[in-house]
């Protein structure tokens, strides 16, 4: 029987995959946005910069900005557990992970969004939860939040196209 792995080299074989994803996602640095794992949970940050606000009068957070923010949040969930399966599973290893091999994105069917508060001039925090992910198609609720997990700002539901996992 095989020796179970330290949990410190689950965590970082865990941990550089993520980093991995994030890294073939341009528009993620260009928004600042950053992606933190605790076990398969997956929580994104919009660090707060000036040229996110949208209403300089309030001031409030550019809605743009906060949905394009949710978007990336669901579209790398998904992109996360097509990834977190395959690790998992042994079909890849994270030493092997280029940006040429990493799983394609899926693709942005629909996306609905519902402002529920503004968001503030500071920090903004989501997290996706897939609804249904077949292989064709999937869906996603987004929840964006900042100083009160309780008082979201923002949620969206989202449907897409899923990549074919032969390609």
């Amino acid at each position: 029987m095989k020796k179970p792995e330290p949990v410190q080299v689950v965590k970082q074989r865990r941990d550089s995959a993520l980093r991995a994803l994030v890294g073939t996602v341009p528009y993620l640095q260009f928004m600042g946005i950053e992606f933190d794992r605790r076990g398969d949970e997956v929580t994104a940050t919009m660090p707060y910069k000036d040229e996110l606000i949208g209403n300089p009068m309030l001031p409030a957070l550019h809605g743009g900005a906060t949905a394009a923010f949710m978007e990336a949040t669901a579209l790398m969930e998904l992109s996360w557990q097509m990834l977190w399966s395959d690790l998992e599973n042994g079909k890849i290893d994270v030493a092997e992970l280029t940006p040429d091999n990493m799983p394609r994105l899926p693709k942005t069917i629909n996306f609905t969004v519902d402002y529920l508060l503004s968001g503030l001039p500071r920090d903004a925090y989501a997290r996706a939860r897939v609804i249904r992910s077949g292989r064709r198609y999937a869906t996603v609720h987004v929840e964006a939040w900042q100083d009160n997990r309780q008082k979201p700002i923002a949620q969206a539901v989202g449907h897409f196209l899923m990549p074919s996992r032969d390609a």
